[in-house]
């Protein structure tokens, strides 16, 4: 069969899920025996039929983890942008150092001290093109094919997309409502390494993590890097959301205390706008040499106009009270799911309660495939992103991500009241 593109949906889905749902579908066409072994090591989603997505008004998308940009002050940052190419087109223009400019990085090191990293030096500060970037460099310096790779289950789609590009072997350690298990992961390792396996790190998104919305309990945060330092593990640490956290009281990074033995990955895209696509690594000293070089080799430089732009907003503007503002508009939004859920699901569902970010994981019993049952949530005007996206398994997931953040309320709950029926179908079914 041949998948069509879902091209024509980019104006109603962000790439984010566009790029979710294609990991849950499958295409096979002419090229494929040009595919390299890499390339070709790229699998999709154990759910093996076509998927095409048919533009349709009155969609309400609880797919696409978007910002709500309608909150940043739009005209005054045009104006910024227009002073800047203005007055330092020459620069904002130009080719910049392939480290980022110093000023943003050093501004960097500020943003990173408001979640707890207190001792971060801008020679120690990549700027990437966002935080996939930063996770792909991370993997072509690390990993040789064939080696390991410990995530959480589930995971980011974008991580497993670029983990199997380099061939390596993608291990999933269990969580539960307190993240991930450091007995689960002190026995998963062990078990790799007695099988003569070769663990280069563990990549976490412990602060809301994406789809499941769950946070790493903070006694368990030293546990999981003590473990891994012990067994000469890295630790991959992608914290986009971390600042969103609905209290105002985000909780230590697992870099704070170990400079050592953890890559810090934290992005714009999330606190300001996902656009500009400005990212960071905080490399551990021993590291950066090599990680810089790595970066520099893929995007030459990041683009000086974004990074001037992102460090007036940083300096001229009030990003902290901007944050204040999102945590708001997302507590609210997850509010309004969580009540829609409980208004509108039929038994037998459960769902998780984020403490911030941008997504309530869900899952159905056992037996439900939710794949399938997008077309037809799709047809009842929703749209969500179905669990085995975020999985490196082929099995059938009984699982789906749902995300608030770019939807109004009164939309949440319309969607969430679209997508019941659907649901109540496939459990009946069983």
């Amino acid at each position: 069969m041949t998948h069509k593109t879902l091209d024509a949906e980019a104006m109603l889905l962000p790439a984010e899920a566009i790029d979710a749902i294609e990991r849950a579908a499958t295409s096979a066409h002419r090229h494929e025996e040009l595919f390299s072994e890499r390339a070709a090591n790229i699998k999709q989603s154990a759910v093996r039929d076509v998927f095409d997505i048919s533009m349709r008004p009155g969609l309400v998308s609880l797919a696409g983890g978007s910002p709500y940009l309608q909150s940043l002050p739009l005209r005054k940052l045009a104006h910024t942008a227009a002073r800047i190419i203005g007055e330092e087109g020459l620069t904002a223009l130009q080719y910049g150092g392939g480290q980022g400019t110093e000023e943003l990085r050093t501004q960097i090191c500020e943003v990173m001290a408001a979640e707890g990293i207190l001792d971060a030096l801008p020679q120690n500060v990549v700027i990437t093109a966002g935080s996939q970037s930063a996770q792909d460099v991370a993997t072509k310096v690390f990993c040789n094919p064939g080696d390991v790779v410990l995530v959480e289950d589930p995971t980011y789609v974008g991580a497993l997309n670029t983990f199997e590009a380099y061939q390596v072997q993608v291990e999933p350690v269990e969580m539960d409502n307190d993240g991930l298990v450091p007995e689960l992961l002190e026995a998963r390792i062990a078990a790799l390494q007695s099988a003569g396996k070769n663990i280069k790190f563990l990549y976490t998104i412990p602060n809301f993590n994406n789809p499941s919305g769950i946070t790493l309990a903070e006694d368990r945060r030293q546990k999981i890097v003590d473990i891994c330092r012990k067994a000469n593990i890295l630790v991959l640490e992608d914290n986009p959301y971390g600042l969103l956290r609905f209290d105002g009281k985000p909780l230590p990074p697992l870099r704070g205390a170990n400079p050592d033995d953890v890559i810090y990955m934290g992005s714009f895209s999330k606190i300001f706008a996902p656009g500009l696509r400005i990212g960071w690594a905080l490399v551990p000293a021993h590291l950066q040499r090599r990680y810089y070089l790595a970066s520099e080799a893929v995007t030459l430089c990041p683009p000086t106009l974004n990074q001037m732009l992102v460090s007036a907003y940083l300096r001229d503007y009030d990003w902290r009270g901007q944050i204040e503002t999102y945590r708001g508009l997302y507590a609210e939004r997850c509010q309004a799911m969580l009540a829609a859920l409980e208004e509108h699901m039929p038994e037998g569902l459960s769902w998780t309660r984020p403490e911030g970010g941008f997504f309530v994981w869900v899952t159905l019993p056992d037996g439900v495939d939710t794949y399938p049952l997008l077309q037809k949530a799709i047809d009842a005007g929703v749209v969500f992103i179905p669990g085995a996206a975020f999985t490196h398994s082929d099995d059938p997931s009984n699982k789906l991500r749902l995300a608030f953040s770019a939807v109004p309320p009164e939309s949440i709950a319309e969607g969430i009241r679209r997508l019941a029926p659907v649901l109540r179908e496939a459990i009946a079914a069983l």
